[in-house]
């Protein structure tokens, strides 16, 4: 499958640049001319301008491995937001020789297992509501398609990414947002508790990952560029 993809020009090391779900490739506009590096953008299938096809991890990866051979990017970091970020850790465990690869807040579902929360007495209650929420979402939303969204939300990668992440071989870096996104009062808990997780699992369970705080929510992309950029642009000079 061919993706539409943007390749912003840079001078420095091939990057590939991987948006969230439901996002697309315009996501890096602002933060892609920040990053001391020759960045490419694209559209995951499903999304943006790329076709329409059934969602399958070493699919979607391929999709990948095509399009850095269509811009000669050998051996490119890669760098993703949220569904970019898992997908950022499944392409270096993948490649094992990858430079290094970076998750912008891209680890754990928000709809997680309960057992990847920090357990607070209303945990199961407030879960309920949170799953409920995303399904009445999910009945608005016309692309990416139901078929795909259905795969995400089965998938054990897309729950928990933090065993894919446990056998990166390669430099990885998670940047872990510190704020919540806006929601409804009652569900503050529930997000607290799901970030207390991650800090509670990430040493354990990947203690091959470097973990950066950022002072922003899920969205820091489009939130804090230059902060974000700053970050990306260290961890690579750092790890060339």
């Amino acid at each position: 499958m061919k993706l539409a993809a943007h390749d912003h020009g840079g001078d420095g090391p091939p990057l590939l640049l991987l948006h969230g779900a439901g996002g697309d490739l315009s996501a890096w506009e602002t933060l892609a001319p920040q990053l001391n590096a020759r960045c490419v953008a694209v559209d995951l299938r499903g999304h943006g301008r790329s076709p329409d096809g059934p969602w399958e991890w070493d699919a979607v990866l391929d999709d990948l491995e095509a399009t850095t051979v269509q811009f000669g990017l050998s051996q490119p970091i890669v760098v993703g937001h949220s569904l970019g970020g898992a997908l950022a850790g499944m392409w270096a465990r993948r490649h094992p020789d990858c430079p290094a690869a970076i998750s912008l807040d891209g680890h754990r579902s928000g709809t997680t297992n309960p057992e990847n929360y920090v357990h607070y007495d209303r945990l199961e209650a407030d879960l309920a509501t949170l799953t409920s929420m995303f399904d009445a979402q999910q009945e608005t939303i016309t692309r990416p398609s139901r078929e795909i969204t259905d795969v995400w939300r089965r998938s054990p990668e897309f729950a928990d990414a933090l065993p894919v992440f446990a056998r990166v071989t390669a430099p990885f870096l998670l940047v872990l947002a510190t704020k919540n996104l806006p929601v409804p009062p009652d569900l503050i808990p529930l997000m607290d508790a799901h970030r207390a997780g991650l800090r509670r699992d990430l040493p354990v369970v990947c203690p091959n990952v470097e973990v950066q705080e950022i002072d922003a929510t899920h969205g820091m992309v489009a939130e804090q560029p230059l902060e974000v950029a700053a970050i990306v642009n260290e961890f690579i000079r750092a790890t060339a």
